[in-house]
């Protein structure tokens, strides 16, 4: 007859639970993975699977009750710590979105926006069409399998603890917000500097021939100005978005890294 005592069955709890949290944490708040039009059942389903395929080989404390009060903290940690590297990922697509926003305005789309499921919220055409393009390239440069597979390798780099995550880890990743937000400025630079000078053209013709009406003539213009300087600069926008998300891959390493150094 088999046995099996408390102890034997708060362990295996605990080595299932605690990677589990990290790992639903990393796909609740990570790119395509976390599309609020995912079932949330596949979601909890796939993090599962992935749960049982990497919790052989990672060292959890077998005794530590996961519903004591240090089982809630490990539980809350590994829940901040998922959600820290889903987001350092995530912000590459938010990058995009708000260089898109900010090409959009310039162009006169700002009235034009559907409704974005993923943020709950009204995104402009041109912010839409630059984050499909992200999730297109993201998904042909196999970037959801390397998250996963940076996701397994953080627990090596920050064991599953007691410990507290090092605070340097939290400022790395406020840093990486600046980056990305200035990566957002260069991609949307093109079409501004355009769209620029196109303003300041009208504002000229506007000066000298006054009986223009510049509200007719100038949005056609700026729109096809727009869209033009867009079709020029899609070829180099794939080089950008695979440095990007390279960077951002490799960016969750560092802060994984981080977390575990005191």
């Amino acid at each position: 007859m088999i046995s099996v005592t408390s102890a034997q069955l708060t362990a295996w709890i605990a080595a299932f639970v605690f990677p589990l949290a990290r790992i639903l944490a990393l796909i609740a708040s990570a790119p395509v993975l976390g599309n609020k039009q995912i079932p949330i059942r596949v979601k909890v389903a796939l993090a599962m699977l992935i749960t049982f395929v990497v919790a052989p080989v990672i060292q959890v404390p077998s005794n530590v009750d996961p519903a004591s009060a240090l089982g809630l903290f490990i539980l809350i940690q590994q829940i901040l710590v998922g959600l820290a590297m889903g987001f350092t990922m995530r912000l590459i697509f938010t990058a995009v979105e708000m260089a898109g926003d900010l090409a959009g305005m310039q162009m006169g789309l700002g009235f034009a926006s559907f409704y974005d499921p993923v943020n709950a919220s009204y995104t402009p055409v041109l912010a839409q069409f630059l984050g499909i393009l992200t999730t297109l390239a993201f998904l042909a440069l196999n970037g959801h399998l390397l998250m996963l597979a940076t996701l397994a390798d953080s627990f090596q780099s920050f064991p599953i603890s007691s410990a507290l995550p090092a605070s340097a880890a939290f400022r790395m990743l406020a840093e990486w917000g600046s980056i990305i937000f200035s990566h957002a400025l260069q991609l949307s630079m093109p079409l501004i500097a355009a769209l620029m000078i196109t303003n300041l053209a009208l504002g000229v013709l506007t000066r000298s021939a006054p009986q223009l009406n510049i509200f007719a003539v100038g949005f056609p213009i700026t729109l096809t100005v727009g869209f033009a300087t867009l079709a020029l600069s899609l070829a180099y926008l794939a080089p950008l978005l695979e440095h990007a998300v390279n960077e951002a891959l490799d960016m969750m390493q560092r802060l994984a890294s981080q977390l575990g150094r005191h």
